[in-house]
């Protein structure tokens, strides 16, 4: 069965050519939403030019597409986990050592990002400025601002809190944690029953997880299509109560993200690669610059997969540990997402004066990884999975659904960098476990 988070072309390829329209990609529809929505903040501001709608009720509209998305996130998550289980075979030696090399990189990953944002602290330049973007009353911005920390010991407890007492409560609750949780348990059963005991209705189990799921990416289709119309909604709404002005935050948002990024991908991919792998950087950069550029280009890690593989042959990676890093482990292989969606989280945190402590912080990143695990080969992942981890941190809903828009007219860069970060990661855990087998040869285990 074709995977259903790669759009099916052939019956489209069946016309002829001269009558295919090639689509306007999302990035563009987004930022032409967004100047079309902060033209008419600047024209109208709060004043009403359709009877008693105007701007305002623009924004509200938008916000019911964000919300839409979230609650989508949650099942397409679960299902997500469970279809890779289902497709995934895994030896135990090599699926330990290639879990061990992934978590290594995200720690790192996460590493990273927690010592810039609290070295450099960029959210504290938006403090003040978050009731712009609510749509409710602004001092409901600042409702939570300035709480104190938990301690280490309470966040576990919190950490704890969000493993799953029955088996829906953590969808009504969208506890994304408690989903992933409860979506690893059941993948790994079904797994486990059909490759020993192949039976009628443990295939027919399968056959509904498989089809859900590409119903769920079909629909999740549908909503990204509207996504460009939310964006143009509540920045018109944001725009026409604050001014064009509140597009000048953005700029430190995107240099924090991108240098947490940047950081990861250009000097501790190729030192590892260099110091552990025996690939130097140009060799690891320059041979990979093929797959590299083509994940920047189409903004996918899971599209770039056969272009990968040609570039770990070129570095003399062997077939075996190149597909199973780029085919099998780009479902663990989120460094980009991850380190994103993290690194946001800790930003809009600052923005609303949250004290957080090392714990609160701590549990924002295990929020962020496990909310990774199951974003591989969802469209427009970090879209996705954001919300669930602004959530899973404690920031109020009024602040994540009006913030997501303002943020997306600068995640078009971060999306194609994230894609980037992402297929250097497949690379880099190919070379590792590459040279470990190596070692393990040569040493006659």
């Amino acid at each position: 069965m074709s995977d259903p988070a790669i759009p099916q072309t052939g019956a489209l390829d069946d016309r002829p050519a001269l009558s295919r329209r090639r689509p306007i990609p999302l990035y563009t529809r987004v930022l032409i939403g967004a100047l079309c929505g902060t033209t008419l903040g600047l024209l109208f501001g709060r004043t009403p030019y359709l009877g008693p709608f105007g701007n305002e009720q623009l924004g509200l509209l938008g916000l019911a597409v964000i919300a839409l998305l979230k609650a989508l996130a949650i099942p397409l998550i679960f299902f997500a986990i469970l279809d890779t289980f289902l497709r995934m075979s895994l030896p135990l030696r090599q699926g330990t050592r290639l879990l061990a090399i992934c978590l290594v990189n995200v720690s790192v990953a996460m590493t990273i990002g927690l010592v810039i944002m609290n070295m450099w602290n960029p959210g504290a330049a938006w403090h003040g400025h978050l009731e712009q973007l609510l749509a409710a009353d602004p001092g409901t911005a600042v409702a939570g601002s300035g709480a104190s920390g938990r301690s280490p010991g309470e966040a576990i407890e919190r950490l704890a809190s969000y493993i799953p007492s029955t088996m829906f409560r953590p969808f009504a609750t969208n506890n994304v944690i408690g989903v992933v949780l409860l979506a690893v348990i059941c993948g790994a059963a079904l797994g486990h029953l059909r490759n020993r005991r192949p039976r009628r209705l443990i295939e027919q189990t399968v056959g509904i997880v498989e089809h859900t799921y590409s119903w769920l990416i079909r629909i999740l289709g549908w909503i990204i299509e509207i996504v460009p119309f939310a964006v143009f909604g509540v920045l018109a709404q944001v725009v026409g109560k604050a001014g064009a002005g509140v597009f000048s935050l953005l700029w430190i948002f995107l240099v924090a993200i991108l240098a947490g990024l940047a950081v990861h991908a250009l000097l501790y991919y190729p030192t590892v690669a260099w110091l552990i792998g025996r690939k130097p950087p140009d060799v690891y950069i320059g041979k990979g610059a093929d797959a590299i550029m083509t994940a920047l280009s189409c903004n996918s890690s899971l599209a770039t997969v056969p272009v990968t593989l040609r570039c770990l042959e070129r570095m003399q990676v062997s077939p075996e540990s190149s597909r199973l890093a780029a085919c099998v482990g780009t479902n663990l292989n989120n460094d980009g997402i991850t380190l994103y969606e993290a690194m946001a989280a800790l930003f809009l945190a600052q923005a609303l004066g949250f004290d957080l402590a090392l714990g609160d912080q701590l549990l924002i990143i295990a929020a962020s990884i496990i909310a990774g695990i199951g974003a591989a080969g969802i469209p427009e992942a970090g879209l996705v999975v954001l919300p669930l981890v602004l959530s899973a941190a404690g920031l109020p809903d009024q602040i994540i659904t009006a913030a997501i828009p303002l943020i997306m007219t600068v995640d078009w860069i971060l999306a194609r960098v994230r894609s980037g970060v992402n297929v250097m990661s497949d690379m880099l855990v190919a070379i590792l476990l590459d040279a470990a087998e190596q070692r393990r040869q040569l040493s006659g285990l």
